[in-house]
């Protein structure tokens, strides 16, 4: 079975802002400390990052947020990842 490596710091912000730049999306939506509570939570791993990046997403579209900051990724995590 092939397992993908877990990223560090660095390479999830360069995670989230490739998926986001393909999609075409704003590259800057999520501020450096929503970025470090999504590194906390996934711990580097690619498909807990698409997780939690895409309920944050869908949470700052329903809220007609236009920035991701650490305080919304944590509600995200608390009521909808636990």
């Amino acid at each position: 079975m092939l397992s993908l490596p877990q990223l560090d710091r660095a390479q999830t912000e360069a995670y989230i802002t490739s998926h986001l730049s393909y999609a075409e999306g704003r590259v800057d939506i999520f501020t450096d400390k929503a970025i470090d509570e999504v590194y906390k939570y996934s711990a580097g791993a690619p498909r807990a990052i698409n997780k939690v990046c895409s309920h944050s997403l869908l949470s700052a579209h329903q809220r007609a947020k236009r920035i991701i900051d650490d305080y919304m990724v944590k509600e995200v995590i608390n009521k909808e990842m636990a």
